[in-house]
C-alpha cells in the first residue's frame, strides 16, 4: 500500500469553489452565446483576474 499524501487538496477545493462561483457570475452576465463561452474561459483563469486587480489596487 502506498502512503501518498496529497497536501494541496484544500487549495484545490478553494479553486473549485471559486471556479463554480466565477462560472455562475460570468455566465449570468453574458449577453449572448459567445459571451457565455468567453465567460467559461474567464472562469477557468479567474485567479489571474483577481491577482491583477489586487496589484492594481495596491499600486504595484
Amino acid at each position: 500500500m502506498s502512503k501518498d499524501m496529497h497536501k494541496g487538496a484544500p487549495s484545490g477545493a478553494v479553486y473549485g469553489l471559486g471556479f463554480i462561483g466565477a462560472l455562475i457570475y460570468f455566465i449570468s452576465h453574458a449577453t449572448g452565446f459567445w459571451m457565455g463561452v468567453v465567460g467559461v474561459l474567464k472562469a477557468i483563469v479567474w485567479p489571474v483576474f483577481m491577482v491583477y486587480e489586487v496589484f492594481r489596487f495596491i499600486g504595484a
